[in-house]
This record gives structure tokens, sequence and C-alpha cells, in this order.
């Protein structure tokens, strides 16, 4: 049985001081740091906020097929060899953090890694800890309130399609939509057909250098950064209160 532990740090979306002092003091007393990276190779989102609080030695790229959504066994290729290499290192560490952009139990590659590494590993310990997510970093900077009283938050990645959107939409509460970037123009449709766009706000690249904050109502189909977020908040009367 093993007594290694793998750790998934939330590293929030991109701004480094969102990082929490657990997050950080996870990631400086992990023997090493994995990171995902796309098989194109180049520096992530997690990377880069991560080298603001551990040495570049101790940061290690596995590689992820974080951008396949068609070849099936091109995908589950890359998590069994990311799995088997961070096998490898738990044999050799005792202790390895995974860092992740947001937090590593919402839309996480690390749900995948886990569950892997639980296979492979028997007896690893697998903990994780929390990290700011999007939606609450482009509430922060944009002044949208996410809930009040007793209205329900819901969460969709329209990477599901719009029309998963489109049905949250039509629902009570505020919707918050994730990865929306390539299909904007369908976004946009659906904030409209359903009467939720005057008061809903995009962003991209919170925290980080060409950040967009931006109204909806500006959204003309042009795509947007992958990683885009919108928040549509839920239709209220002004009144305070109101919803409790």
């Amino acid at each position: 049985m093993s007594s290694s532990r793998l750790i998934g740090v939330g590293v929030g979306p991109g701004d480094p001081e969102l990082v929490t002092v657990k997050g950080v003091n996870a990631l400086r007393a992990a023997d090493v740091v994995v990171v995902p990276v796309m098989d194109t190779g180049e520096r992530g989102r997690a990377e880069a906020t991560v080298l603001h609080y551990v040495p570049e030695e101790k940061v290690l790229r596995v590689v992820f097929a974080l951008n396949e959504r068609t070849d099936r066994a091109r995908r589950e290729a890359a998590w069994d060899a990311a799995g088997a290499r961070v096998a490898e290192l738990l044999e050799t560490h005792g202790t390895v953090a995974f860092a992740t952009i947001g937090d590593p139990n919402v839309y996480s590659t690390f749900t995948y890694l886990a569950q892997t590494i639980g296979e492979l590993v028997p007896g690893v310990v697998v903990e994780t800890v929390p990290g700011i997510t999007a939606m609450q970093d482009l509430a922060a900077r944009s002044g949208a309130v996410l809930t009040e009283g007793t209205e329900p938050l819901t969460l969709v990645p329209v990477t599901a399609g719009a029309a998963v959107l489109k049905d949250a939409l039509n629902g009570p509460g505020t919707v918050v939509a994730y990865k929306f970037g390539r299909q904007a123009g369908e976004v946009a449709e659906a904030l409209r057909e359903t009467g939720r766009i005057e008061d809903a706000v995009w962003g991209s690249a919170l925290g980080l250098d060409g950040e967009s904050i931006q109204a909806a109502d500006g959204l003309d189909g042009t795509p947007l950064p992958y990683l885009s977020t919108l928040i549509a908040p839920a239709r209220r009367d002004g009144g305070r209160g109101g919803k409790l």
C-alpha cells in the first residue's frame, strides 16, 4: 500500500494574488508540483500562476490532450500517459501537488487524473485544496451579484451546447456560462431570445494582461477566447431583500 499523497490545488483563474494561503502552503510543501500543458507544449495558466510561489525546478509539465473534443481514443491515451507519469512521481516522491486553474472540483482535469491514480497507486491519499473560480472573480471585477436570498445559481459549460444554456436562461436565478468563447454568437442569440442580455456581463483573461470585461449586449458573434466566462444575473425588481 502506498503512503503517497496527491493534492489537487486550485490556483484560481489567473491572478496570482487570488491563490489562497492554504494553496500556496500546499504548493510549497509538495515534493514536486505538476502542471498540465497541451500537447503543443506552451506554458499554461496554471504554471504561470504557480511560478509566483515555487521555483521553476520544482515544477514539472505533464501533457494532457486539453484541446481534444472529438477523438476519444486520443484523449484517453493522453490521460493514461499522464496518469502513468504522475504514478511514477508518486513512487519516488512523498507528495505530489497538481495545480489546476479555478477549483479542482469544478470542471477540472484533476478529476480524471485522481481517478486514474486511484487505480494505478493503491492506497494513495487524494486531497484537494479549493480555489477561487472564474465566476467569483468576474462577479467581483464587474459588480455582478451572483445570488440573493432564495435565488438558485446554475453553472453551464457551453461545450455541452447552446441549447443547454438556453434552457438554463429560461429558468429562474443567475446563470453562469463557462467556455463559451467559440460559440459567442449562439450565446448572444440565446441571451436575446430569453430577455437576459441586458444585465449580462462576460470576461476573459481575468487578472492577466489582456483582461477583458464587457457588457454582453455588445456581443456580435465574433469568437472570443475559449475560457471566457459569462454571468447573466437573476431577474430582480430592484428592491432590497426581495428574494428572501
